[in-house]
């Protein structure tokens, strides 16, 4: 009934695709430093220096910042099949992107830039296995988030966006994997600084995403009907939970599933957003937000 997620077939691709798609992709970050990133001529700063004068608390403000990009994300996602027939799926598409990323960027660099900043409520980063522990979390982590950005060209509109209904793959062990990767790159980041303000950032992001699980299903079942009531009974929000209880029959070569090349694709990314911390801290520093 569902689709099958994380399918890609490079003999389908198209190379005049590709090539807008990096240029879509190019004119975005132009405009993304020009508008907001830019101290000299983007919004950014004064976005964070107008929501800092709402609270002395770097909690309060991570809170708070959360809460604007999870209203706006949220709403423009539940508004989106009225949306697309006003303006079509691409025009959403961008408009959605448009307004949803730079809220994103900058509750990012704030977090990245204060998160040691509260008070510390514990400290385990010299405890054996720990370190381990929480990088093995944080890999693992983002295999669960992305399983609906795969299709790239989508993303940026180069083909027509869809609100797809997945049924393969990581759906297999939870039907969110996004509230599940989120998760546990909360619990990883918490146990390893050990502060308030990382805390406040996991209990905001957390709460955001449990919304989407409850938000994404209505969202669904709005568009798909009996289908997704088909899926859903195959399916469960706790991870493993429709396997154990034999819902989910798993076939036989169920690791081919994750043997695509956009799971080779996130692991790549994983491992090079670890050894490009310094670069990212580096940059976010730079921006004083």
């Amino acid at each position: 009934v569902g689709e099958d997620s994380a399918r890609f077939d490079l003999g389908q691709q198209k190379i005049s695709s590709w090539i807008y798609f990096a240029g879509i992709l190019g004119t975005v970050l132009f405009a993304l430093d020009y508008i907001w990133i830019n101290p000299l001529t983007g919004f950014g700063k004064d976005f964070i220096h107008a929501v800092e004068g709402l609270s002395d608390s770097h909690e309060a403000v991570m809170l708070i910042l959360i809460f604007i990009f999870a209203t706006v994300h949220s709403g423009l996602a539940s508004f989106r099949d009225t949306g697309e027939k006003k303006i079509g799926e691409r025009a959403y598409r961008v408009l959605f992107a448009g307004i949803s990323l730079p809220l994103a960027m900058s509750t990012m660099v704030y977090f990245i830039n204060h998160r040691y900043d509260g008070t510390q409520l514990w400290q385990l980063q010299s405890v054996s296995g720990v370190h381990q522990l929480v990088w093995i979390l944080s890999f693992i982590s983002f295999f669960f988030l992305y399983p609906s950005t795969f299709n790239l060209l989508e993303v940026a509109a180069v083909d027509k966006p869809k609100l797809h209904m997945w049924e393969t793959g990581i759906i297999r062990i939870t039907r969110h994997p996004q509230m599940v990767g989120q998760v546990i790159w909360c619990l990883a980041h918490t146990l390893w600084i050990g502060n308030s303000v990382v805390l406040a950032a996991s209990i905001g992001l957390i709460a955001h995403h449990l919304y989407g699980v409850w938000n994404g299903d209505r969202r669904l079942a709005s568009r798909y009907g009996e289908d997704f009531k088909s899926v859903k009974k195959r399916t469960s929000i706790l991870p493993f939970a429709a396997i154990l209880d034999g819902r989910q029959k798993l076939p036989k070569d169920y690791y081919k599933e994750f043997l695509r090349l956009p799971y080779l694709t996130i692991t790549l990314l994983t491992l090079g957003s670890y050894f490009a911390h310094p670069l990212m801290q580096s940059a976010s520093y730079g921006l004083h937000w």
